[in-house]
């Protein structure tokens, strides 16, 4: 089978992956919460529980609880169900919004977005996923709990997993920039000799006339002779 042209590769990878989205977009994929923020900025705290069947239906309460730092014992901040959301304690009051699922009773993404981050928000949150299955002759209840540790800072700091990805991204670049220079030399080495091919093979074919046409003139004399 021949080999596939890269610029025809990407080009599918990319429609590909555009495709996959469009038709994708329910999709869940269970992604862990980042765990620092910044002292007065904004900062969502995720929670995402994905339902293993996707086909039966279901319905959810999010909950969400907080321990701050070296303390023991947690207390409520956040309920959202199907009549919307509810703030349970006045640290967080007009702090938090709703980044969730929307327009659905069937949650599966239970993130908030926490406002105007503080010190005193540093802590661990839980999340609790109280979620009912709908099958034809039964309910099946769930509870599903998720922690995110969050450190509050003054400045934000370059994780581990960034600085890789970011070597990682530098050294893909110059490892496409020497393969396409070895291609780049390997094709001008290749049309080099097959231009020195034709140019032998046009001498040669050159040489030939010359000697068939001498030959030629040679027994013409010797004839007339």
């Amino acid at each position: 089978m021949a080999a596939i042209p890269l610029f025809q590769f990407l080009l599918f990878t990319i429609f590909s992956t555009q495709f996959a989205g469009y038709h994708c977009r329910g999709a869940c994929a269970e992604v862990d919460s980042d765990t620092e923020a910044v002292a007065g900025m904004g900062f969502k705290l995720g929670c995402i529980s994905c339902k293993k069947r996707s086909e039966v239906k279901g319905a959810a309460t999010v909950e969400w609880y907080f321990q701050p730092k070296g303390e023991a014992d947690f207390f409520q901040i956040y309920t959202y169900n199907e009549n919307g959301p509810i703030i349970e304690n006045d640290q967080f009051q007009d702090r938090v919004d709703w980044n969730g699922s929307k327009r659905s009773n069937d949650i599966q993404d239970g993130s908030i977005y926490l406002l105007n981050v503080t010190f005193n928000d540093t802590g661990t949150y839980r999340c609790f996923f109280n979620r009912i299955l709908f099958y034809e002759n039964y309910e099946y209840n769930t509870l599903i709990s998720k922690v995110v540790h969050l450190n509050v800072v003054a400045k934000a700091t370059r994780g581990t997993a960034s600085i890789v990805s970011e070597v990682m991204m530098y050294v893909s670049i110059i490892g496409l920039q020497v393969w396409l220079l070895i291609e780049m030399i390997y094709c001008y080495r290749k049309i080099s000799a097959a231009g020195e091919e034709a140019l032998r093979e046009a001498a040669n074919a050159e040489y030939l006339a010359i000697a068939s046409e001498s030959k030629d003139n040679c027994a013409g004399v010797q004839v007339g002779e």
